[in-house]
């Protein structure tokens, strides 16, 4: 059996106490910001150190080259997403280094998410194998009994301690130099479980393993015996009747007539312009049927899948498989659909996070469903379709990390809002003032356009107090990003600070 490197432990838990001290300068009571690309760097550095027999790679430059495409989402602005994607990058560079990177993006995925899952639980686990690996090598272990051996004589000082202050002037006066409190200040509960929660994540890093039951699959897999095949009987099951060939292809040929017949409606109301039954409005017609019709496409995805299972009968029966195309086509079609109907009820009743992600979840159901006909097409497994499912998953999720949502919303919502005389509803100010600092630059627009109509100022002072608690904000440089340094350069030119006769209070009749 081989023996854990003890040493390495000592030199890895010292890295990880270093990242934990450094953590704690750069995110304790600190704004979020170009910190995190910071941390991840000393991560990244850190892994590194850790792994010296990776320098022997001729292709070492790769990984770094990958993981700082990972980390370039942090430059732009810190959101959940770009975190998200930053752990994601330096997870996937911390196992390629230890060479516990699989091939397959499907199984790496599935490696991934194992690893971050198990990764709050690494240092406790490696703590008990250290403890092991000592008693196996014949090192001193910290005993429960060496610690209660100093109880009594520490608790004994301390009273012989404070009798002595009292009987000694001197040794009062040095103890009224000590703030009790003061110590007490700096060991806070919250701060404690900050630097508990940064040693398990950066620990994880240091050492980058999985499961042990993970790492055992493949060999289980290769050593199950083959077994016989049943011998072959002639007696038809009512899974055969019920799901076999026949029913497959009746069954889509009733889908497909079925989604022809929703396909034709859908032409005829939101594409043609005909006019729609008495009492029924178009954003309701657009607004019923967009999430539904998500759902009958994820079903019938499922259903093509189960259908169409490589190698089986029905996947090499040409008519099936003309009808599988031409039902997966009208899928599409419907999915289009279902974003010109959210488009419908959008232009009307304004844009909001929820939409948006509606529209993302909407477009990666269209591109799987693609995904689904080209795996047909051209005979892949169904390990490919995953993987390519996976990949267009994280391209649409790292573009997003760009996007500034916030202003994007604020943005669509002041040109289609009824004040600025768009087709939409009045703005809604509270939702736009919710979405922040990068509201200000449309909330301007909105605010100009309402002088110039109304010949008076409709501001109320809430975008200064915005824009000061901002600028307050920024002036720490752990919170500095891209995205927060063009909005910066705006507010300098136009800002509420940077010209405050425009942000006057406003009075009713004035």
């Amino acid at each position: 059996m081989t023996t854990l490197p003890i040493p390495s432990y000592c030199s890895r838990f010292g890295l990880a106490v270093l990242l934990v001290a450094l953590a704690d300068f750069l995110f304790y009571g600190q704004p979020a910001g170009i910190n995190f690309l910071l941390f991840a760097i000393l991560i990244a550095g850190a892994i590194v150190a850790v792994h010296p027999s990776a320098f022997s790679d001729a292709r070492l430059w790769l990984k770094p080259a990958a993981l700082l495409v990972a980390l370039l989402p942090l430059v732009e602005n810190v959101s959940p997403l770009s975190v998200s994607i930053a752990l994601v990058g330096l997870a996937v560079f911390a196992l390629s280094l230890a060479g516990r990177l699989r091939s397959s993006l499907a199984r790496i995925a599935g490696q991934l998410s194992v690893f971050l899952l198990s990764a709050p639980f690494r240092l406790i686990r490696d703590f008990f194998r250290w403890r092991k690996a000592a008693r196996r090598l014949g090192l001193r272990r910290i005993r429960l009994a060496a610690i209660a051996v100093w109880v009594m004589p520490l608790a004994l000082g301390a009273v012989f301690l404070a009798l002595f202050g009292a009987a000694n002037p001197v040794i009062e006066y040095w103890f009224t130099l000590i703030d009790l409190f003061a110590l007490l200040d700096l060991i806070q509960p919250a701060r404690l479980v900050f630097w508990l929660l940064v040693l398990a994540g950066v620990w994880a890093f240091l050492r980058p393993r999985l499961p042990r039951i993970v790492r055992r699959l493949p060999r289980l897999a290769l050593t199950v015996p083959p077994v016989a095949p049943p011998p072959t009987k002639s007696v038809t099951t009512i899974e055969d009747i019920v799901f076999g060939k026949a029913a497959i292809l009746r069954a889509l040929i009733v889908f497909n007539i079925l989604f022809a017949m929703q396909t034709g409606l859908d032409a005829t109301y939101l594409w043609g312009g005909v006019a729609l039954p008495d009492g029924l409005t178009y954003a309701a017609y657009a607004h019923r049927g967009a999430y539904p019709l998500i759902v009958t496409a994820l079903l019938a995805a499922g259903f093509v899948l189960a259908a169409l299972r490589p190698g089986s009968e029905t996947s090499n029966d040409p008519l099936i498989r003309r009808l599988v195309y031409a039902w997966v086509a009208q899928n599409i079609v419907l999915v289009i659909s279902s974003i010109l109907r959210l488009d419908l009820y959008v232009g009307i009743y304004a844009l909001t996070y929820l939409r948006i992600a509606a529209f993302v979840w909407m477009g990666l159901v269209a591109a799987g469903l693609a995904l689904i006909i080209a795996r047909i097409a051209l005979g892949k497994s169904s390990e490919w379709l995953l993987s390519a499912n996976l990949l267009t998953l994280s391209a649409t999720l790292y573009a997003c990390s760009y996007i500034n949502f916030a202003a994007l919303i604020a943005n669509y919502n002041v040109d289609h809002s009824y004040e600025m005389n768009g087709p939409g509803t009045s703005l809604d100010l509270w939702y736009v003032r919710s979405l922040g600092p990068s509201a200000l630059p449309a909330l301007d627009r909105f605010f100009d356009h309402q002088q110039k109509v109304f010949l008076a100022d409709r501001r109320d002072g809430v975008d200064a107090m915005t824009e000061a608690r901002y600028r307050t904000i920024q002036r720490n440089w752990r919170a500095w990003s891209f995205r927060d340094w063009r909005l910066l350069r705006y507010l300098d030119r136009n800002g509420a600070l940077a010209n405050p006769a425009v942000f006057e209070p406003y009075v009713p009749g004035r």
